[in-house]
């Protein structure tokens, strides 16, 4: 019944942010940017941050915490600036709205700068029912670091195939293509690399123009170009911290333990040090992939299994979702 309610409220909620947008759309016609604008969108950015209140499900809660509360309310914020994918001057409302509403940046549509075979995802989607039968089944009587390697390659594996399902379904639907959310990130070289080129792409995209611009401009000012990236990576991943921990908020409704905004912390100040590292000792070799890799998914592992699958686990993820399958299934055989 809980699902059922949810899919109810997914339509009426489509309908007002589809009529919020609309507003925020015309209010840039008429309200000049800055902060007259923002205080005149600021309602919706109020009301898109409590969408995933709304519902039970945790199809439901990821996404539009990710795409709505997240993305589409810092889109918004650039765009009272007159800045972002929004701020085109010739726009068209239709455009608008799927910008706002989806992951899709300035690039044309149609075009998917990191395609992959079909076997990749065949591949991939073989190993998350393998990973996630494997965790659902044994997880509570297994290593805990064991069964958190399971969790976190499911989870992986779960989140690229839904963005590649939905971008599939996003250009039957709408003629464009979302953009992508992962980029192999086991294949990663160095944390910068991990951070700011494979790992939710998506994110980087929006949080490099809303926080780590203006923020290392404005230090730039303070302490000088050379020293500037240092408060901008910083904040930036502060920033990530406290939105993932209102992300937690929405699965678990409880008060957050802070230990998600610590894991970003902490590798922010990690980054730091490696770019630092690399800017002065400006080292010309470099290990190979095969070594550096390895390293890097081994420091992500380590640090998240310390402070992040603890509240992955506090949500109760897997045993929800297996809940919406069997709601799924039952509405199906009653289809049927």
């Amino acid at each position: 019944m809980e699902f059922q309610e949810d899919i109810k409220n997914l339509v009426k909620v489509s309908l007002l942010a589809s009529i919020s947008l609309g507003y925020c759309y015309y209010v840039g016609k008429i309200i000049p940017k800055g902060f007259p604008r923002l205080l005149t969108i600021f309602p919706v950015i109020l009301f898109f941050l409590s969408i995933p209140l709304l519902f039970n499900s945790v199809h439901l809660i990821g996404p539009l915490s990710l795409c709505i509360s997240w993305l589409a309310n810092f889109k918004l914020i650039l765009f009272a600036f007159e800045t972002g994918p929004l701020s085109s001057p010739s726009i068209p409302i239709f455009r608008f709205l799927s910008l706002a509403c989806f992951p899709i940046g300035k690039s044309i549509p149609g075009k998917n700068p990191t395609h992959r075979s079909p076997l990749n995802y065949g591949i991939k989607a073989l190993l998350l029912m393998t990973f996630l039968k494997v965790y659902h089944d044994h997880g509570d009587h297994m290593n805990p670091m064991i069964a958190w390697i399971f969790f976190a390659f499911s989870l992986y594996f779960f989140l690229d195939l839904l963005m590649t399902i939905s971008s599939i379904v996003m250009e039957f639907l709408l003629g464009v293509k979302l953009d992508p959310q992962f980029d192999e990130p086991y294949l990663s070289t160095s944390l910068q690399d991990f951070w700011g080129r494979r790992w939710n792409v998506m994110v980087n995209r929006i949080l490099h123009p809303t926080i780590y611009n203006p923020v290392r401009t404005m230090s730039a000012r303070a302490i000088g170009h050379m020293w500037a990236p240092i408060p901008a990576i910083l904040t930036t991943f502060a920033v990530s911290g406290l939105m993932h921990e209102l992300i937690f908020f929405y699965f678990t409704r409880d008060w957050p333990t802070w230990d998600t905004m610590l894991f970003f912390c902490l590798h922010g100040v990690s980054l730091v040090m490696e770019t630092t590292i690399k800017k002065f000792v400006n080292v010309k070799w470099s290990l190979p992939r095969h070594i550096t890799a390895p390293l890097v998914v081994a420091f992500v592992l380590v640090t998240s299994y310390w402070l992040f699958f603890p509240e992955l686990r506090r949500c109760k993820l897997v045993e929800r979702a297996f809940e919406d399958y069997g709601a799924i299934a039952k509405i199906v055989t009653f289809v049927v």
